[in-house]
């Protein structure tokens, strides 16, 4: 009894030191951040990014689609697989602290030489040419967590686990904003095609008068040439359209995770609705709120881990081993109790001496790459910084180059008005009228592309600052 009651002692004052033992301390990295971002007015601290992508997208077959692709999405998909393997990990981990047990069953029969001093040993005294040995046992180890290495190993799966917590948030961000853009792409390449067909109702119209003016004499064939040339043009342009209509479709259908095919659509890009006056809140709460930044900070917090694991790994380690079962060398008496019974325990300490250097170059390795990880940290905030107020001048000069573009748009579609009346009067000849056609088409596909622009610059500001997780 009283050798139990030492190994009880023993195991409570391990668990005691495990218990006063804690990760090694992480301290944040300082941030040279702004008070406000660049091109805002004001320092508000509400934010765009608040909005969930289904407060923000209000369009319900974008909303569909964007279901979709959380949903099917195959780079989603992935990512949560990974999600769900890190968490089995952790799960894992959990249990470093208990110690491993094991049962094993063994049975040996050895018979040695009759010449040998074991041969002759066996025959005086048992009377038998060989031994039998039958083994049923227990067997435990553990190691008692004194300078805190196996909580630093858990932490370390933890961080692994909300890293690819975070990566499939930031996946998600990365596939709503990019079926977002695709489909804004695709109404715009449907006004391009609607301009496209209209101009070339036009050009039809003028080819047709010229031909009636050559066969009146009040021009040249060449005047035919050039109308049939620009009817032409127009004819090529709408097939192009055609063409990047369809591979626009495949790609936001694969995107969503389907089979290539027509995407559906009810509205023209000038009925799409986005938050025109977007509030971007304070670089802070940026900070906290972008999924890849918060992944860059885990990797630092993972990295203090395994520091802290190289240097508990130059202390002393306390290691308890333990076995016990039932013990014969007859098989007919090997399960008699208590007669077979056996037990051993063992603690020991161990101290790493010399070991040519290994676990001091270990330690270090571990603190270059927590400093390493603390840069990258720093330069993950400061890319963040840095596409909001991207973001954020692309949209601002697109406000502007969407006015200019129009009121240019505006100004040329009366110019063809006016070139044709010309023409038909013999004021102005054909040049000055397809001149005129070409220009006006040029400058309302300008225009739709410069819209799409536009929608474009605000969905990036919209992943920029967190894209609705918080």
């Amino acid at each position: 009894m009283k050798k139990v009651k030492n190994i009880i002692i023993t195991f409570g004052l391990a668990l005691a030191s495990v218990s006063c033992v804690s990760k090694l301390a992480y301290t944040e990295p300082e941030l040279d951040l702004p008070e406000t971002f660049k091109y805002t007015a004001t320092a508000d601290t509400a934010s765009v990014a608040n909005l969930e992508w289904k407060q923000f997208f209000s369009d319900p077959i974008l909303q569909n689609l964007i279901e979709k692709g959380i949903k099917n999405n195959y780079d989603l998909q992935i990512a949560l697989k990974q999600v769900a393997s890190s968490q089995e990990k952790l799960k894992q981990a959990r249990y470093l602290q208990y110690p491993d047990v094991g049962f094993g069953v063994a049975a040996q029969v050895s018979r040695p030489s009759k010449n040998s001093m074991n041969g002759q040993s066996l025959n005086l005294f048992l009377g038998q040419s060989h031994v039998e040995d039958y083994n049923a046992a227990f067997n435990l180890s553990w190691e008692a967590d004194i300078w805190g290495k196996i909580k630093n190993q858990q932490e370390v799966s933890r961080m692994q686990y909300l890293q690819t917590y975070e990566a499939t948030k930031a996946i998600q961000t990365q596939v709503v904003a990019a079926i977002a853009q695709g489909y804004y792409n695709l109404l715009m390449l449907d006004k391009q095609m609607q301009i496209a067909q209209s101009n070339l109702e036009l050009s039809k119209n003028t080819l047709a008068l010229t031909e009636k003016l050559w066969q009146s004499g009040d021009t040249t064939s060449l005047g035919v040439q050039q109308a049939t040339a620009q009817k032409q043009s127009t004819e090529l342009l709408i097939t192009q359209l055609e063409q990047n209509i369809a591979i626009q479709e495949n790609a936001l259908s694969i995107l969503v995770g389907e089979n290539p095919g027509k995407i559906s659509r009810t509205i023209e890009m000038s009925e799409t609705s986005l938050p025109q006056e977007i509030s971007t809140g304070l670089p802070a709460a940026m900070v906290s709120r972008r999924p890849d930044v918060r992944q860059q900070e885990l990797v630092l917090l993972e990295s203090n881990a395994i520091v802290g694991i190289a240097q508990a790994n130059m202390y002393p380690s306390l290691k308890i081993t333990a076995n016990g079962g039932v013990n014969s060398f007859k098989i007919d008496n090997w399960f008699q109790i208590p007669a077979s019974l056996f037990g051993s325990v063992l603690g020991g300490i161990t101290q790493p001496i010399f070991q040519k250097r290994q676990l001091k170059t270990d330690l270090n390795v571990a603190k270059i790459q927590r400093e390493k990880n603390v840069l990258a940290f720093r330069q993950s905030v400061l890319n963040a910084v840095g596409e909001v107020s991207d973001a954020l001048v692309s949209n601002e000069s697109l406000k502007v180059q969407e006015q200019k573009a129009a009121e240019q748009a505006a100004t040329l579609k009366n110019g063809i008005k006016s070139a044709e009346m010309l023409y038909k009067g013999g004021m102005a000849n054909y040049l000055e009228v397809i001149t005129a056609q070409g220009n006006s088409l040029q400058a309302e596909l300008n225009l739709a592309s410069v819209k799409r622009q536009r929608l474009s610059s605000i969905v990036d500001l919209y992943r920029a600052l967190g894209g609705g997780w918080k």
